[in-house]
């Protein structure tokens, strides 16, 4: 038989100040949608990039916690649940990126230059060539029934992993190890669709903000993103529930290893970014450069404090080796990072979205309002010919140029109190759902074969 069940309960203090975090959240994003231009863009933007980032979070824990499954590992058993209850968030990812693929197929915003309406069709105001050239794959349907698809098909999995292990722990498994042997096979089914799924829609949900441009490494860089936040909110719920005397079988050692790959990771996205950022600087080609000169000419704040954050910060802290091994350090550490890759998304998304806000302002794309709510209008002839120029590939410093400049604004240029307040609302809408998932199984699956392994880890 099993090992008496230690459970996590989740009431009291702990539940009363996460729901008071996702109040605040939902009132500041009613305040963004009552103060938000005509065509709501702060509000959809913000959307957007919470759903994505929380939504990618619970994608790598299960990407994660498959590729430990599947490679025999052992070290990560003595906190699982922790992985398994990450990943099952999906499901509120499901609800999170639905209500956006529905807003963006029934055209209720207009983040994405590829969605206007009439942006393929020759002669109409808003065809722009080389968007009309990716509709293949830059169009509404798309968006949709692929953010069904594969958050769906990602959560079954999930699911499915989930419900085994906790039918091993009720039940014990035998030599023949069934539970564990059907975990192996959807943890295995995992990868490649998560590995590949969410490849596309990076491009859709994120990169296609910046319709004109894409890079290659796009995905890689956003990945790496998501995995970092991923095992940084994982040291944060292992230390917060070890601060309630649970989890006691988890030990320094995994504490350390959770501290390396936060490290590791950390170098590995600066790896990334600096590839990117380097090819493109050295090929000098403006339709590609106009990506990065729009963020450090009107982004400078954010684009040098993303590297200090997510790189220069955890590099130096987490060199030496003890301090993967210090609660405090690390838990500033993790929360550090993870607060910096959320603006690392913020980086992401806004110059794109404010850019479509401004063409907006001179197409005018059906309304006539934009401009009356801090973007301001820009010139529809200087605009066409900035599309022309991307569509030609050629004039650099037309696109260079192209963008339009606007005083900082808090919300467009750097977070503001409403942006702080709707990450607060969706990170406790997060730990909620966690925190209630892990309480509601064993914390240590002591049926799991490989939990010896993982209460004698050492590294």
């Amino acid at each position: 038989m099993n090992a008496a069940a230690i459970n996590y309960d989740l009431t009291g203090r702990t539940r009363t100040v996460l729901i008071s975090g996702i109040v605040l959240g939902f009132i500041c994003l009613v305040l963004t949608w009552l103060g938000d231009d005509g065509h709501h863009t702060r509000f959809w933007s913000n959307f957007l990039h919470n759903s994505v980032f929380f939504t990618g979070i619970a994608l790598m824990a299960g990407f994660f916690m498959s590729a430990s499954i599947t490679a025999w590992a052992g070290w990560y058993v003595a906190f699982k649940r922790v992985w398994e209850s990450m990943s099952l968030f999906l499901l509120v990812g499901i609800v999170l990126m639905g209500i956006m693929g529905i807003a963006t197929f029934l055209r209720m915003h207009d983040l994405y230059h590829w969605n206007w309406e009439g942006v393929t069709q020759v002669g109409h105001e808003n065809y722009d060539e080389l968007i009309a050239g990716k509709s293949g794959f830059l169009n509404r349907t798309w968006y949709l029934v692929g953010t069904f698809f594969f958050l769906g098909l990602t959560a079954f999995i999930v699911s499915r992993i989930r419900s085994l292990s906790l039918a091993e722990e009720a039940n014990g498994d035998s030599e023949e190890f069934k539970y564990h042997y059907g975990i192996r096979k959807y943890a295995a089914f995992f990868l490649p669709v998560a590995g590949f799924g969410s490849a596309a829609m990076i491009w859709q949900w994120i990169m296609s903000v910046d319709a004109h441009w894409y890079s290659t490494m796009f995905a890689w860089y956003t990945g790496a993103s998501w995995f970092v936040s991923m095992v940084a909110l994982t040291i944060l719920i292992i230390i917060f529930l070890k601060s309630r005397g649970l989890f006691q079988t988890v030990s320094t050692e995994h504490l350390h290893d959770l501290g390396k790959f936060l490290f590791a990771f950390s170098i590995f996205w600066t790896y990334v970014w600096f590839s990117q950022y380097m090819l493109i600087w050295y090929a000098n080609v403006g339709e590609e450069t106009i990506y990065f000169r729009e963020r450090v000419d009107n982004y400078p704040v954010l684009f040098y404090l993303n590297i200090l954050i997510n790189f220069i910060a955890p590099f130096f802290i987490l060199m030496r080796n003890d301090t993967k091994r210090k609660i405090g350090t690390l838990t500033f550490t993790a929360g550090l990072v993870l607060f910096g890759h959320w603006l690392d998304f913020f980086l992401m998304l806004k110059p794109g979205i404010t850019h479509s806000a401004h063409l907006l302002g001179g197409h005018g794309h059906g309304h006539d309002d934009h401009g009356d709510h801090g973007h301001g209008a820009v010139d529809h002839g200087h605009e066409a010919g900035h599309d022309a120029a991307h569509a030609a590939g050629h004039g650099a410093e037309d696109v260079l140029h192209g963008s339009a400049e606007s005083a900082f604004e808090l919300g467009t240029n750097f977070p503001g109190f409403l942006e702080l307040g709707t990450f607060i609302g969706f990170l406790s809408l997060f730990f909620l759902f966690v925190l209630g998932s892990i309480s509601r199984a064993n914390l240590q699956s002591s049926a799991d074969p490989y939990m010896e392994e993982s209460l004698h880890h050492h590294t």
